[in-house]
């Protein structure tokens, strides 16, 4: 077994003493930890268990670091990417529409509109996805990231259909698209590129199934 190994049991038996030059040491040998599989002398410290931390999740990649191989699999078989991505795109478009009503009826584009974008593609993909594989993050990331520039499109049709007195939908028929991206590019700011890249970030974080230190420590006792 590696130290890491054995730490898992040392941090939460009563007979562990800490030592400032090499860390935790057996009470009983004055020894590290040097056990197979399981140690006959372990002893759980139930203050220990009290304490670990049951409301915030965890980093992702310290999930996979965390988790056992037996454990990984199993979550991995619970995955279900393609209904996490046609969920995403749902709430994404659903986004987009908000933020374009949105923009034209106050004249001003929300910024946190984004944040908002990126934070429900990447729950929702969460919520139904169960995603553990690097590839739901990636996408909730792309989703969310394309649901601003759809939020940004619809709010450019707004603009347009208000200001000709067309229809929404009878304006989307009409625009030269050939102009849309020169028309963005010309709306486009800089805190536009910030808050996108915050939407990005979020449908890449949340995307993922989430691990608090108490479910890890459940799982792999």
């Amino acid at each position: 077994m590696t130290r890491e190994q054995h730490l898992k049991f040392c941090k939460k038996c009563t007979n562990r003493r800490l030592d400032m030059k090499v860390g935790l040491l057996c009470n009983l040998t004055g020894e590290m930890a040097d056990f197979e599989n399981e140690c006959k002398s372990f002893k759980l410290d139930e203050s220990v268990i009290e304490k670990i931390d049951d409301t915030e999740a965890i980093e992702h990649n310290d999930v996979l670091n965390k988790l056992s191989d037996k454990n990984l699999e199993k979550f991995k078989s619970e995955q279900e990417f393609p209904k996490a991505i046609m969920t995403g795109i749902v709430v994404g478009v659903i986004g987009a529409l908000l933020w374009g009503t949105i923009t034209v009826a106050t004249g001003f584009q929300i910024g946190y509109m984004a944040i908002a974008i990126g934070a429900g593609v990447g729950l929702s993909m969460r919520f139904i996805g169960k995603g553990i594989d690097q590839i739901f993050g990636i996408s909730g990331g792309i989703i969310a990231l394309l649901s601003c520039l759809l939020g940004n499109f619809f709010s450019i049709i707004g603009f347009i259909a208000n200001s000709q007195g067309l229809g929404y939908f009878e304006t989307l028929s009409l625009f030269n698209y050939n102009q849309l991206i020169p028309i963005m590019t010309e709306t486009f700011s800089g805190m536009d590129l910030l808050f996108y890249g915050i939407a990005a970030y979020e449908g890449y974080k949340f995307s993922f199934r989430t691990f608090t230190e108490k479910d890890l420590y459940e799982l792999e006792k």
